[in-house]
């Protein structure tokens, strides 16, 4: 559980970097096509310009307003980045390769002037990051299909003969019954598209038509399918395959064959590898033979993603993180234990401290009656007691210390 946790967060911190780099390049860019020089340029740059910084040498031929509103974008962005980097020093685990992360999109000998490094250097981290995404989550779903097997082999191995043997067949009619699923189309073939055209857009199968598909799909009009509005085209396939409420359906699996079909239609439709698939570039993918007779699809179940080897060296890393956890718990308990003798030892003395008060207090109060001092009050107020009237002393005039006092206060308020 502590692996899948730390594995959650590591790929969210991952994710979130990816999102705010890619949402301050679309920023940047929006600024930049206000500018009709820029627009102009950029509407004429092809794939290669854009990476290898061409094109960020423009910037300096931008208008003045325009400047200063990237320059207004960058010290916005400095500030973010000094708010999560103090936010990260201030946490007690601190993920380094992270933190540095951050600042690899902007120049940080420069942080209040937006200049064509700055870019250049955004453009490269987008187009590094949206490269390494995808191996990045097929490294993470490996990982969690073989922690999925470890736990599985080791709950077999809790159980006795007779219990295992019931449970390893409860478990194969699962896998078996996952298996018995609705023939998958292609992703990106005529069948797959039609299947869509008919049972999500309503329409006549037979009067497909691909460029109509392609617009109604393109749910932003920006004129291309991105990988989000693909993606959302493969859903009526993988409801044959998963169902959420199957015991035997791993949603889990369901996201990483979605971003398989997805990967499969962007490797044979996106011509230019900018990630996108333009109008043109769909109405090509259409005359394809593939596009008529593909493939059949080979759903996850019929692809294992790891081997018994990478499996035996990812139960030798738990094994290595479990006997860590053990050292730190054992430390935590022997550090515990001796906070908890320090506060025996502390309580002691507290109670010696109250008892020897008390004593000094108790050997004030005699002396001050040995010395005929009225004793002291708990604040060290003088305490007057009634005196009483010895038999001996009837008819004579006695003054106490405390009519002595009212008389002199009287002589003075007369005076």
């Amino acid at each position: 559980a502590l692996i899948l946790i730390k594995m959650s967060y590591y790929c969210f911190l991952y994710i979130q970097g990816y999102i705010e780099i890619y949402e301050e390049l679309q920023e940047v860019i929006e600024v930049l096509e206000t500018d009709p020089h820029f627009r102009e340029k950029l509407q004429t740059a092809n794939t290669e310009d854009i990476k290898n910084g061409r094109l960020s040498k423009e910037l300096d031929l931008v208008s003045h307003h325009v400047r200063t509103r990237l320059d207004e974008l960058k010290r916005q962005e400095v500030s973010r980045l000094r708010m999560l980097l103090k936010a990260k020093l201030d946490s007690l685990q601190m993920d380094h390769a992270s933190l540095l992360k951050q600042f690899e999109h902007l120049d940080p000998h420069n942080q209040n002037t937006f200049e064509a490094k700055d870019l250049e250097l955004l453009i490269s981290t987008a187009t590094k990051d949206l490269e390494n995404y995808d191996a990045e989550r097929h490294e993470e779903f490996k990982r969690y299909e073989m922690l999925k097997e470890h736990e599985r082999r080791e709950y077999l191995k809790s159980l006795d003969q007779e219990k295992r043997e019931k449970e390893e067949k409860r478990m194969q009619e699962l896998k078996e019954k996952h298996r018995q699923h609705p023939k998958v189309n292609a992703p990106g073939s005529v069948d797959q598209l039609r299947e869509v055209w008919e049972e999500t857009d309503g329409l006549d199968p037979q009067e497909f038509n691909p460029k109509t598909f392609f617009k109604l799909h393109d749910t932003n009009e920006d004129g291309v399918l991105d990988e989000q509005e693909l993606e959302a085209l493969f859903t009526k396939e993988l409801e044959k395959v998963y169902d959420p409420k199957n015991e035997e359906d791993d949603m889990m699996e369901m996201e990483e064959e979605r971003l398989r079909m997805r990967e499969h239609v962007m490797k044979n439709v996106d011509a230019n590898k900018d990630r996108l698939v333009s109008l043109e570039e769909f109405l090509k993918s259409t005359e394809k033979k593939e596009f008529s007779n593909p493939k059949e699809w080979e759903t996850l179940e019929n692809k294992p993603v790891y081997t018994e080897e990478e499996l035996q060296r990812f139960e030798a890393e738990l094994r290595d993180k479990e006997e860590e956890l053990k050292r730190r718990a054992e430390t935590l308990l022997q550090e515990q234990e001796l906070l908890r003798e320090r506060g025996k030892a502390l309580e002691a003395q507290r109670r010696e401290y109250q008892q020897a008060v008390l004593e000094m207090s108790q050997r004030q109060k005699e002396q001050q009656a040995v010395d005929g001092q009225p004793p002291a009050g708990p604040n060290g107020e003088l305490q007057f007691q009634p005196q009483t009237q010895k038999p001996e002393d009837k008819g004579k005039l006695t003054v106490t210390y405390p009519a002595l006092l009212l008389h002199s206060l009287a002589c003075v308020l007369i005076h």
